[in-house]
């Protein structure tokens, strides 16, 4: 039944072969439909086989379909329940998982085994991906249908919305000793400075109670659920997690919950459903008996559209690696796929630095630097970045299309005085609403937040917490808003007496049925400077 179905589909497919495989169990074919569908008249070609082989199987049928020389990406339809092995009725619905030997991340206290689909993109056993892959990990027909349901409404959404240029960041604490805590911490913010272009729009809510990014302790919870409920490009969690739960808030006296599997239900993203990526161990365990967090989002009509995850102890540095590999992907070279992202930046994270022929962001070099300073096993950083090709996994459909802006060309003066009028003009295609901002860099804020040295658990101080937390998110010094209806548009923009130092000018226009984003740097001077 398997061959005779491979075989029929394989003919009836284009002489140049399939682009898509998909591996769907025979009780979800009928939920797939409209995905198919969908895809077919995107101008896919797509091959649908069953899951009623081993692992082993199922990836020599990949590599079968693969000599076509044609085949882009590969799609799972299923959970990966252990539950398979000795149950028949799981085994219907599920698609195994490769269980590849771990050698490095046993050292931080890992199982000797990693829960990896990564094994059915490579097509010549060296563990560098050849294929994008993903997985919709559906337990039931109807939750396969939410997922599709989000995957068509995420690419096919007109209306644009301030939502494309939002990146949220939610970070618990590192723990892994004040210098390595440090150093992690200078990375973050080097990435989000550098690694995301000025044009869009950054937060962090960050789990360490001296941080102005730290909102009420008692409210974290819910803070980091509105950041993924006001609707975002991209929900980014970095710190420790399991299965089930994420990291806990810790303050002197207590702790305080960030999300778990419970949270799912309240996920209702406003707008865009955001892709959410896990910076954290075994948040992506999809082999586990029991759904793991990010499956339990994935599930939910208000969770993230995609969710990129570790199944297993994650490491510092290749993590940090990954993200701003993926980071760069999306930004700078502007992948059209989701599975395209997680793909390339797979096979970068696979080159040593010395190997690097097409160069590498400052970043990159960076944490490569530190790396053999502060870690545990600097001599085979090489084998740990490797893992971690195993380790991440798309959960979500790696032929996800990608939203990415028009470019606006903004042009000012270099340096102004503070309490002057700057003058802001462009170039844009997109007409609409176009916003225009002055706001600080990155790793500055508007005020002077204040030195947490003591913990005070009374009302009065954990609710100002709160304010300082949404001012320090707050890097707009001065804006401004009118509707383009030509290419060119200019605006005037009053620079407040307190405003100084390096900042950017942002500009977002908000179409019809587009968008489009730019910024350029500017230096504020104080006027008796």
């Amino acid at each position: 039944m398997f061959v005779a179905l491979l075989t029929l589909l394989i003919t009836a497919a284009p002489a140049d072969g399939p682009d898509t495989l998909v591996v769907c169990p025979v009780e979800f074919r009928e939920a797939l439909e409209p995905w198919l569908r969908y895809r077919d008249k995107q101008g896919h070609h797509i091959v649908v086989v069953a899951n009623d082989r081993s692992a082993v199987g199922i990836r020599k049928t990949i590599r079968e379909v693969a000599e076509s020389g044609s085949l882009k990406q590969v799609v799972l339809v299923g959970d990966a329940d252990p539950a398979a092995a000795h149950d028949l009725n799981v085994r219907r619905r599920s698609v195994p998982s490769h269980l590849a030997k771990a050698k490095v991340n046993v050292q931080w206290g890992s199982e000797p085994e990693i829960a990896t689909d990564n094994w059915y993109a490579d097509l010549d056993d060296d563990i560098v991906p050849d294929l994008a892959i993903g997985r919709l990990t559906a337990d039931t027909s109807d939750e396969l249908t939410q997922m599709i349901s989000k995957i068509m409404s995420y690419e096919q959404q007109s209306a644009q919305g301030m939502w494309r240029r939002r990146v949220n960041f939610v970070a618990g604490v590192g723990g892994f000793g004040k210098v390595v805590d440090s150093v992690l911490e200078m990375a973050t913010k080097k990435f989000l400075t550098e690694g995301i272009p000025a044009s869009y729009c950054t937060s962090m809510t960050y789990g360490s109670w001296q941080s102005p990014f730290c909102p009420d302790p008692r409210r974290f919870h819910q803070q980091s659920m509105d950041r993924f409920n006001e609707g975002c490009l991209f929900w980014v969690y970095i710190g420790h997690g399991q299965r089930h739960y994420l990291d806990r808030v810790r303050v002197p006296g207590g702790h305080h919950h960030i999300m778990s599997n419970e949270d799912a239900d309240l996920l209702r993203s406003a707008e865009g459903s955001p892709i959410a990526i896990f910076l954290a161990c075994y948040t992506g365990a999809f082999d586990d008996r029991r759904d793991c967090l990010a499956e339990e989002m994935l599930s939910r009509t208000g969770g993230p559209v995609g969710v990129v995850c570790g199944s297993r102890v994650t490491m510092p540095y290749a993590m940090a690696v990954m993200s701003n590999e993926m980071m760069d992907q999306y930004f700078n070279h502007r992948c059209e796929t989701l599975g395209e992202v997680v793909f390339k930046a797979k096979r970068k994270l696979a080159i040593d630095d010395k190997e690097d022929s097409d160069g590498q962001n400052e970043t990159r070099q960076t944490l490569d630097a530190i790396a053999r300073v502060i870690s545990p096993s600097p001599k085979l950083l090489h084998e740990e970045r490797a893992e971690h090709l195993l380790l991440f996994n798309l959960l979500g459909d790696p032929l996800l299309r990608l939203h990415h802006p028009n470019k606006v060309q903004v042009d000012v003066a270099k340096q102004v005085l503070a309490g002057d009028k700057i003058k802001v003009s462009g170039t844009s295609q997109v007409h609409g609403k176009c916003t225009v901002e002055l706001v600080c860099r990155r790793d500055r804020t508007t005020f002077t937040p204040p030195v947490r040295r003591q913990y005070d658990p009374s009302d009065e101080s954990l609710t100002e917490y709160t304010n300082v937390y949404e001012r320090a998110n707050d890097r707009c010094w001065a804006s401004t808003s009118a509707n383009t209806k030509a290419e060119n548009f200019e605006t005037e923009l009053h620079i407040p007496e307190e405003a100084y130092g390096p900042c950017h000018i942002r500009v977002f226009v908000d179409g019809t049925d587009n968008y489009a984003m730019g910024s350029t740097a500017v230096f504020v001077k104080k006027a008796d400077n």
